[in-house]
């Protein structure tokens, strides 16, 4: 391991970890659907290649919290706390005008939109972080204040990303399907999370901090061409029969409903309320755990412990190994329910907020917040990946999950402003103990997710009228295979 360059080092974990997955899930039972081969050829090569530009969206998203940081006093942890607060607020916003746009526009062109528009922000603060550490430039207004708004038009873009996955795969997957489908979101996101925390981190090691902006532009850049030949909306524009998902939108024959109507079909409906309370806490508690003990190690000059030294390796593999876990016993366990899922996941969440209490100056802490992190990121992949699927249907994913993941970014913006309030700064800062505030503030939200998660555990989508068999029209002579994510 130790003649590897350093960044195969640390993503060998990673492919070791998905090829053992991988594994597993060929032995599992097969869900027969009657996909035919070339189907599955074709929807692994439209959702692969989306699913990579969703998680470099995330390097292009998260990378804030390395530069920041290595930029040193120029920023301080309220800086980033404001800088991100906007962020996060935009994004959630963004959402209801986003998510209509997808359904009205199709996934594929606003992944592209996502691609190109993050790019170009990106581009952006790294020229500035550049001027302002090769120059001493001053920004008009100043620097928080300009990589706020950069940071705000990124992550209006950003919120493009979710919206498009989620609805190009919509109508690539059945619901049965959409359990390991959820587990491949986690997966995505968890990529990404390491993409932006230990690549960045790389980067700003070897470069100066302007490429861990530029870097991720550059990537975006190809896979921007990439997608706009491989990805297509729907089956049939890759040249196979559209089917029956069995979702919400089984049944409905005429055009998607506008935003009103799948406003009152949603806000109407408890589960989907409570569904949407629940990624509020996951928003909250997510970010509290991924964006604040990188600051905390640094702080307290634990950066170069193990989790802390190899965070994003460890969240990819925490997300990774909880995203599958929630997949699977989502189609597997509970006949693909999401509610008896997440409830499983935030009981998790809801120990590990109460051990982070008493272990605040223990190296055990590290260790509990990676598994804290497991936790939430499957839930995040059930809920925003898959239950905005079934509830919303594929032919209103788009606001169905841009509403979702906007519940999510609020709780993400109340986290931000909270704990960039609350938390020590400065001298104070370099004592594990003055750090009390940071779990404190994550007990209730656990909790209180748990709680929630409990009320919707028989929640299922409801068909307008009775599927027809969820099969394609395949010769008979074509050998059924595991419709699983890999397909």
């Amino acid at each position: 391991m130790s003649s590897l360059p350093p960044w195969l080092a640390q993503f060998l974990p990673i492919l070791i970890l998905l090829g053992a997955i991988g594994l597993v899930l060929a032995r599992l039972p097969k869900v027969e659907l009657g996909h035919s081969e070339a189907f599955k050829r074709r929807r692994f090569f439209n959702w692969f290649p989306l699913g990579m530009t969703y998680a470099f969206l995330y390097m292009g998203r998260y990378n804030l919290n390395v530069a920041t940081s290595a930029m040193g006093d120029r920023t301080s942890n309220a800086d980033f706390g404001t800088i991100f607060a906007w962020g996060t607020a935009v994004y959630g916003v963004a959402f209801l005008l986003n998510g209509p746009l997808t359904d009205k526009l199709g996934g594929r062109k606003t992944i592209l939109m996502a691609a190109a528009g993050s790019a170009v922000a990106n581009v952006a603060m790294g020229g500035v972080v550049y001027a302002v550490l090769t120059h001493n430039w001053a920004p008009p207004g100043g620097l928080v204040a300009t990589l706020s708004f950069l940071y705000a038009v990124n992550m209006y873009f950003q919120s493009f990303g979710a919206v498009s996955i989620v609805k190009v795969n919509a109508a690539w997957f059945h619901v049965r399907e959409r359990g390991l489908l959820g587990g491949v979101f986690g997966i995505l996101i968890s990529l990404g999370i390491y993409f932006a925390y230990d690549w960045s981190r790389l980067i700003v090691k070897a470069a100066p901090t302007y490429w861990a902006f530029f870097v991720p532009a550059a990537i975006l850049a190809v896979f921007l061409v990439v997608d706009y030949f491989v990805i297509r909306d729907t089956p049939s524009h890759a040249g196979h029969p559209d089917f029956d998902t069995a979702d919400a939108s089984s049944g409905e024959t005429g055009p998607a409903l506008g935003v009103a109507g799948v406003l009152k079909r949603m806000l109407t409906n408890r589960a989907i309320i409570i569904i949407l309370c629940i990624e509020f806490c996951s928003g909250f508690m997510r970010n509290a755990i991924m964006q604040w003990y990188p600051k905390f190690a640094k702080a307290t000059g634990i950066a170069e412990t193990f989790v802390a030294a190899n965070w994003g390796m460890l969240l990819c593999v925490a997300g990774i190994t909880g995203g599958m876990f929630a997949g699977v016993i989502s189609d597997r366990v509970f006949d693909s329910r999401r509610g008896p899922v997440s409830a499983v996941l935030y009981a998790g969440m809801s120990v590990g907020a109460v051990i982070s209490v008493f272990v605040l100056e223990s190296v055990a802490l590290g260790w509990t917040v990676i598994f804290m992190s497991l936790c939430v990121i499957g839930v995040h992949g059930m809920l925003s990946g898959t239950a905005s699927m079934d509830f919303g249907g594929k032919k209103n994913a788009g606001l169905a999950v841009g509403i979702i993941d906007g519940a999510v970014y609020a709780g993400t913006a109340l986290q931000s402003i909270l704990l960039g309030s609350i938390l020590p700064m400065g001298d104070v800062a370099k004592t594990a103990a003055n750090w009390s505030n940071w779990p404190y503030a994550m007990l209730p939200l656990s909790f209180l997710g748990l709680l929630l998660a409990t009320q919707v555990w028989n929640a299922r989508p409801q068909p307008k009228s009775t599927p027809v068999p969820a099969t394609l029209p395949v010769p008979p002579a074509a050998p059924a295979n595991r419709t699983g994510t890999g397909g």
